[in-house]
């Protein structure tokens, strides 16, 4: 199998490549802003999304009031649905019954639209009031 990964020099293609599948590697900037977004989560980043722009694949950043929780707990305050979850370096789609874990990155699947409010309730430092 043949991989493929790309050499950049604008960092605004990395979100290209991105969306296309292509591993990255970046200028400095770049890969500061990635690492500072694994170090201080905060809100959501969009990851890709359909051609019409309704609906995006994003990365969303959540407190640590959430750790130890159900995914369905957190999928049901935010009514929202998480598409995978980035644990230890590998991908997982989650069951409602999987317990969220301290370094789990969570990706949702939304319209745009929904996408702020979601950031709002994963970042609730209440899980059990932060639904609607």
């Amino acid at each position: 199998m043949q991989r493929v990964v790309a050499r950049i020099y604008d960092p605004r293609r990395a979100s290209v490549y991105q969306r296309l599948g292509i591993p990255t590697v970046a200028t400095v900037a770049w890969t500061a802003d990635q690492m500072l977004r694994r170090l201080i989560p905060e809100g959501a980043q969009s990851l890709w999304r359909d051609p019409t722009g309704a609906v995006v694949l994003a990365e969303v950043a959540y407190s640590d009031a959430w750790l130890g929780q159900k995914v369905g707990e957190l999928e049901q305050a935010a009514r929202a649905r998480i598409a995978f979850i980035s644990r230890l370096g590998e991908a997982v789609v989650p069951a409602p019954g999987l317990v969220l874990q301290e370094g789990d990155v969570v990706h949702v699947i939304a319209e745009e639209a929904s996408i702020a409010e979601i950031s709002r309730v994963f970042g609730s430092s209440e899980p059990g009031k932060a639904g609607h």
